[in-house]
């Protein structure tokens, strides 16, 4: 049994672990700025195996201490304004040798992890960081793959112990999210998820979070658990609080799932506004599209205060951060307190 091994053998195989990840996570990241706190800029290039990363040095990246400072998104970077759809023979033939392409190269690393998910089972933490490693490798794979214009902006967010959440609006927020939080983050998704090929098994396997959406006393305890596990595993957490896609990439309302999770773990709440993704792959639909995309994680959110006696004020002040942030047509079609969901 693995449980009775020795511990010199289990130390070992943690040690080939650690620098397996560390040695991949090292070769992804070569020739990229995307952790060194500035504006990236992803363009399209033909070198094998990752496009080229050229970093946009901004003077005021390191200044930003609040949600105030950060910039609106100027009109023009709209993906509805600017994106015009092609729908050539040609571009749809493309799409779909992506499309197969993205779910090969899931399927080969899916397999790959699944072993070696398989032999950390009595290692739950490591099994989620595993995943993580697993997700930064297969998500920037299937990026590139995807070939979508992308600007990832506040990357010196993106390695704090917090709690991210980010908006919904197609399968592509998916696989941008697996590839961009920081390794040691736990996701929290519908109990369902089990059911999506290849991803969900892995999901499952790899010990992250589900909850039942239809039960809401059995939320709430589900919640309690994660809050405490989190803590003592040292863990971040991944939420999309709106709770489903939305389908027209507009946002919609936030459940309280996130704000309860604040105040018990008392992690600050790091916001990721994803644009652009409902036009580059669109809900109920195979075909991905070369929309432009933009990832940025907003400054921490401090939630050391915070009382469960202003929950509803919480979230009306998170929702606004993000409607304030989303171009026009994905800002909301209503504020205030139609922003929360039960």
């Amino acid at each position: 049994m693995i449980m009775l091994w020795p511990r010199s053998v289990i130390r070992h195989r943690q040690s080939v672990f650690h620098h397996l990840e560390t040695g991949i996570l090292r070769y992804l990241q070569k020739g990229s700025t995307l952790y060194n706190g500035h504006e990236e800029q992803v363009t399209h290039n033909k070198q094998w195996p990752f496009r080229r990363a050229i970093s946009e040095q901004s003077q005021s990246a390191n200044q930003s201490g609040s949600e105030s400072k950060q910039a609106v998104l100027p009109s023009d970077d709209d993906p509805a304004e600017t994106y015009q759809d092609d729908d050539s023979l040609r571009t749809v033939l493309l799409s779909a040798i992506r499309f197969m392409t993205c779910f090969f190269v899931m399927l080969v690393t899916t397999i790959i992890w699944t072993f070696i998910l398989f032999t950390l089972l009595p290692f739950p933490s490591a099994r989620i960081k595993q995943s993580n490693v697993y997700g930064h490798i297969t998500g920037r794979l299937l990026m590139w793959i995807l070939g979508n214009p992308l600007r990832i902006s506040g990357a010196q967010n993106a390695n704090l112990k917090a709690i991210y959440i980010c908006n919904h609006a197609s399968l592509l927020d998916i696989i941008l999210v697996m590839w961009l939080i920081p390794i040691g983050t736990v996701g929290i998704a519908k109990k369902e998820v089990i059911w999506y090929p290849l991803f969900g098994q892995l999901y499952l396997l790899a010990n992250h979070i589900r909850i039942d959406r239809a039960n809401s006393s059995s939320s709430v305890q589900s919640f309690q658990k994660v809050a405490k596990s989190v803590i003592e595993q040292n863990l971040s957490l991944i939420v999309f609080p709106e709770g489903t896609r939305s389908a027209t990439g507009r946002l919609l309302p936030f459940k309280k799932g996130f704000v309860h999770l604040a105040i018990q773990t008392k992690y600050p709440i790091v916001p990721m506004v994803l644009t652009g993704t409902h036009l580059g792959w669109q809900k109920n639909s195979l075909r991905v599209r070369q929309a432009p995309l933009s990832v940025t994680f907003l400054p921490p959110i401090k939630t050391d205060d915070w009382t469960t006696e202003n929950v509803e004020k919480y979230l009306h002040m998170v929702h606004s951060i993000y409607a304030k942030h989303l171009p026009l047509s994905q800002k909301p079609l209503k504020m205030g307190p139609d922003c929360a969901r039960t």
